[in-house]
């Protein structure tokens, strides 16, 4: 057994896609004790993932079957935290939603994870990681204002938006719990955590401290102290000089310090210094400008590719990355003194362990 700070907080997990299954996969790496529950014919559109299903055994019921959701019904008797990713209704008319399995274990975390909440207008349409963002303005806020917004892979609002407020909601609810000795339901939205994630950018709009024009915003890639730079040999360059004194650094290292007369937050001259940047950039490849620039201290590193990444020396210093059954992976995160986390095994295939875990929590 683990010793990881949520060792001894057992988990049941209805197999879902994305941000339900990532959840269960941080709350397994510190320490907790999960059960997956899969589709017998598994999830359209998913196939198995060795990171996201790691660390949990998994039992394969068909809930269809009124024994299988019978048995679904004990397991989460015995568990502290249930988490569902289905439509909203969806569990309540398989007779698995929160009312009856609360009445039965009052101290029950029962965890909904969905796209637009279990209320609302839209509670009831499909979506993904694309439409959540446009919905609450985070593609339009990345975007260039020149081509197409992009969603960054369903980084944002998938696993930000999604499974990190779902893990958060669980660590406050079972932190709650110790105090009241009640558990409760937790509606977890992607759209309600990405809307949060906006918290900053919405500040600083009203604030005036970022603005909302693309060629005017110094996150957008707009400031060529801020963006990526291509190199002679195609790869690219991220410069993040926003401090001062980093900017007055690169600039000097890139020989363009008479840009020094203009104000470094005056948008008129950042499309004249980007083109030149450009020019000078596309003169040595990225190993030169990387080994010329970082001593400079100044936030300008490599844009690697995820094969380059896991080899990336100060992922190897900290173990950013392991090896589990022949998969190269992220090390559980964050990191604790005291109580460590950790991958408690490869991911299952379906069905395995599941049986013999639910007679560990003492369910036959």
């Amino acid at each position: 057994m683990s010793n990881g700070p949520l060792a001894g907080v057992r988990v049941l997990e209805f197999a879902s896609i994305g941000p339900g299954p990532f959840c269960a996969m941080m709350l397994s790496d510190m320490g907790a004790d999960v059960i997956r529950i899969d589709r017998p014919s598994g999830i359209a559109g998913t196939g198995p993932n060795a990171v996201l299903q790691r660390g949990r055994p998994s039992l394969v019921l068909d809930l269809k079957h009124e024994e299988d959701r019978a048995l679904a019904a004990i397991a989460a008797s015995a568990t502290d935290v249930l988490i569902e990713g289905n439509r909203p209704g969806v569990m309540e008319r398989l007779g698995l939603g929160p009312a009856p399995l609360m009445q039965a274990n009052p101290r029950l975390i029962y965890a909904r994870m969905s796209g637009y909440g279990q209320d609302g207008p839209r509670a009831q349409e499909a979506g993904h990681d694309i439409n959540y963002l446009g919905l609450v303005g985070a593609l339009d806020a990345i975007s260039d204002g020149k081509s197409p917004p992009r969603a960054p892979l369903n980084l944002l609002g998938d696993f930000g938006g999604g499974a990190l407020y779902l893990a958060f909601g669980i660590a406050a609810a079972l932190f709650e719990r110790e105090q009241s000795g009640h558990g409760q339901i937790i509606d977890a939205a992607i759209v309600d955590g990405s809307a949060s994630l906006m918290g900053m950018v919405h500040g600083a709009f009203a604030t005036g401290s970022l603005k909302r024009a693309p060629d005017e915003n110094i996150l957008s890639g707009a400031a060529p102290f801020y963006r990526c730079y291509e190199c002679a040999d195609g790869k690219y360059i991220a410069v993040g000089a926003i401090e001062p004194q980093f900017y007055a650094r690169f600039i000097t290292a890139m020989g363009v310090e008479e840009y020094a007369r203009f104000s470094q937050r005056d948008p008129s001259f950042w499309a004249e210094l980007s083109s030149l940047l450009e020019a000078k950039f596309k003169t040595k490849p990225l190993a030169a400008w990387t080994a010329e620039l970082s001593p400079l201290d100044a936030c300008i590193s490599p844009v690697l590719s995820v094969e380059e990444s896991v080899n990336e020396s100060h992922a190897e210093a900290r173990g950013m990355f392991v090896n589990i059954a022949g998969v190269r992976q992220p090390a559980p995160a964050p990191r604790f003194s005291r109580t460590p986390g950790a991958i408690q095994s490869p991911a299952a295939q379906p069905g395995e362990g599941g049986r013999a875990a639910l007679r560990r929590w003492g369910v036959s």
